[in-house]
């Protein structure tokens, strides 16, 4: 019998895609076999994340990870030295046992979720099997994800170029997952035209690949995407549709919502208003972050005067069992976007996911502004079926990395590969 006793741990420095440090970790199991996993990081971040460990000394401009690398190598290593790699949930909560803090202030939760991955990674490798069937439900079949793909930065992730963060395309009429690739990949380079038609600069990218430009106005963005979709091809709508990541939190201020691209300040009521009318003038299928984390009561708002779109929460419940419960007791939004390294560990994560699928919430599994080349969040979108994955845009190498994955799944899977398509995100 395979012994899958985890032996032990080896951690190191390494840099995600914005040179920055991140917490690598190989986990070495008694029979030979290992798995290795790197922690992603956001710029955009909400303030009930778990927290990252960082030095904040000389090095990196206290960017620096030494810390957080010493705790897998011995706090975390001596928690789940000898326990079975195969038993994640066992893994997963001595991890959590280690820090008294449940944001994971103390060991850091960019070491926690490295090693909780890795450890993962062990397990499908000493099954001899892909990450995505290790973690399949019994009796459950692979799903691959509708894609949802940046085409225009903004926010935090484009130095402010718009105030709203992100404006994706959700290729809806696609018929499989390598079609949904080549739609979205013919969206960006027509929303790269007629912005080139327009006068603007194409020629440097943002934090997750999109495209990145000083607009007059936040719809701007809208009519560019719109008119690539068309460039493509497509009919907006019906093929191809329109998804924005607002990211609110990070213009809200005293109370109110501050565009400073327009010089505008609104209300919750304001811009949900804003946002209905944009419902009907574009193919806008869903809106994440409309508001701040913590406006419970104009998400409330939101929830009803926007039913029949996807309202997707990220800063709203962090990829928190509570705070989604929160939402579900209380009918706030109707969609959760799934951050791994935002609670910790993986078990967790698929906790969340699974809560959200019983309350008839949708689920988007997604990298972070500062991700590596590590392509096991694919894996994860089809071995959980979340239905949708959210990574960044069609270039730069570690939003490749994912795409890559999935094309090759898609393959491996033959004639068997089941692709959620619009039904994962249509309401």
């Amino acid at each position: 019998m395979t012994d899958t006793r985890i032996t032990s741990l080896l951690a190191w420095e390494a840099l995600d895609s914005r040179g920055t440090p991140t917490v690598a970790c190989e986990v070495l199991l008694a029979c030979g076999a290992r798995g290795q996993a790197m922690a992603p990081s956001g710029a955009s971040t909400g303030t009930h994340e778990a927290a990252e460990l960082r030095d904040a000394d000389h090095r990196y401009a206290g960017r620096a990870v030494t810390r957080a690398v010493a705790n897998v190598e011995t706090t975390l290593a001596e928690a789940v030295h000898g326990l079975d790699a195969l038993d994640r949930s066992a893994v997963d909560t001595a991890l959590l046992a280690t820090d008294t803090d449940a944001a994971l202030s103390n060991v850091g939760a960019n070491a926690v979720l490295a090693v909780s991955v890795a450890a993962a990674l062990a397990a499908a490798d000493a099954r001899r099997m892909p990450l995505y069937r290790s973690v399949l439900d019994a009796g459950a079949a692979p799903l691959l994800p509708l894609p949802m793909v940046n085409v225009i930065s903004g926010g935090a992730h484009a130095g402010g170029a718009i105030d709203i963060q992100d404006i994706l395309v959700v290729p809806v009429g696609a018929d499989s997952f390598r079609q949904a690739l080549e739609w979205c990949w013919s969206v960006r380079r027509g929303t790269a035209m007629a912005a080139e038609q327009r006068g603007l600069s194409t020629a440097l990218v943002a934090d997750e690949g999109g495209l990145a430009f000083p607009l007059t106005r936040n719809r701007d963005a809208f009519d560019l995407v719109t008119e690539g979709i068309h460039r493509a091809g497509l009919e907006p709508g019906t093929q191809a549709a329109i998804a924005v990541d607002v990211a609110a939190t990070q213009f809200f201020q005293d109370g109110r919502y501050l565009l400073r691209t327009e010089d505008r300040a609104l209300t919750s009521a304001e811009l949900i208003s804003e946002f209905t009318e944009w419902t009907t003038t574009y193919p806008l299928i869903s809106i994440e972050d409309l508001l701040a984390e913590d406006d419970w009561d104009g998400w409330e708002q939101a929830t009803v005067q926007l039913a029949s779109t996807q309202l997707l929460g990220d800063d709203l419940f962090v990829t928190n069992p509570a705070r989604l419960q929160r939402g579900i007791t209380h009918h706030v939004g109707n969609a959760v976007l799934v951050k791994p390294n935002q609670i910790g560990t993986l078990t967790q994560a698929r906790s969340v996911v699974r809560a959200a699928h019983d309350a008839n919430y949708r689920t988007v599994l997604s990298a972070r502004s500062g991700d590596t080349e590590d392509s096991w969040l694919a894996d994860l979108a089809v071995g959980w079926r979340t239905g949708q994955i959210k990574v960044g845009s069609t270039m730069r190498s570690e939003r490749t990395a994912k795409w890559n994955r999935l094309l090759h799944i898609e393959r491996e899977l033959g004639a068997a590969a089941e692709f959620a398509g619009c039904d994962a995100i249509r309401r």
